[in-house]
């Protein structure tokens, strides 16, 4: 969302009860430890029972010494668990959009520098959305709660299948691309995209494939049967619980 464009990397010391229940014999224990680190931010620990790290990077496929794209990197909340997550020997790229400078009060880290002494593994990166690319081939890019935005025009539009398709060339064979979003109405397409913030997954699915990227499978770990779909997700009655979608996309080998 364009309301968390600012790349917040340097947080609190906070353990959330939610961090701690992500150790189980399903969740690898790099992952836990990620989740569980004292020292991420109260902010990001507060939104864990909503956001389900855990089983979010445990779908995503995470792994210690991986590449990753966090693409739309918000406040970092993703960026810091994955840079736990892959380790000192693997990397994380935190992409900003160029055009998420002008909702920005705070300047943004150099383009291309760590942005962060705590996690020295990620990569503060910011060009239009239209030029993305990754300084090299990754395992794993990630958009949360931001694909939407790719559709409205504080973003060009963008040209999705311009970016799609530099989001397959960015992965190495056989890497994955992860979209998580607000789910709009079944068959509302883009209608929704940017008076409500959602977008409609099958609109999602078509798109990404049109890239060359096949679907494999989705998480029902965050929909929500009860949100009607029609409200805007800042909507006191639905925020923090709204229907939404993970879709896993693969390049093929």
């Amino acid at each position: 969302m364009r309301r968390r464009i600012v790349l917040g990397l340097i947080g609190a010391v906070a353990l959330s009860g939610a961090a701690v229940a992500a150790r189980s014999d399903r969740v690898p224990k790099y992952i836990a430890d990620a989740v569980g680190d004292t020292s991420r931010p109260k902010e990001d620990t507060d939104r864990d029972a909503s956001r389900k790290p855990a089983d979010m990077l445990v779908f995503a496929g995470v792994k210690p010494g991986q590449r990753v794209v966090d693409l739309m990197a918000g406040t970092g909340y993703f960026t810091r668990l994955f840079a736990d997550a892959v380790g000192p020997r693997g990397r994380v790229y935190a992409y900003t959009p160029e055009e998420f400078r002008k909702f920005s009060k705070t300047p943004f880290p150099p383009s291309g520098r760590a942005a962060d002494a705590a996690h020295p593994n990620v990569i503060f990166m910011m060009q239009p959305i239209n030029g993305f690319y990754s300084p090299e081939p990754v395992d794993i890019v990630w958009t949360s709660q931001n694909y939407h935005d790719m559709h409205d025009d504080f973003m060009g539009p963008a040209d999705i299948a311009k970016v799609n398709k530099a989001v397959f060339n960015a992965l190495k064979p056989g890497g994955v691309y992860i979209v998580l979003d607000h789910a709009a109405a079944d068959g509302s397409g883009l209608r929704d995209t940017n008076t409500l913030h959602r977008i409609d997954p099958a609109a999602v699915k078509s798109e990404v494939t049109a890239a060359g990227f096949v679907f494999e499978a989705e998480s029902s770990v965050l929909r929500n049967p009860a949100d009607p779909r029609d409200k805007l997700v800042f909507d006191p009655s639905i925020r923090g619980h709204t229907d939404q979608f993970i879709y896993r996309f693969r390049k093929p080998k």
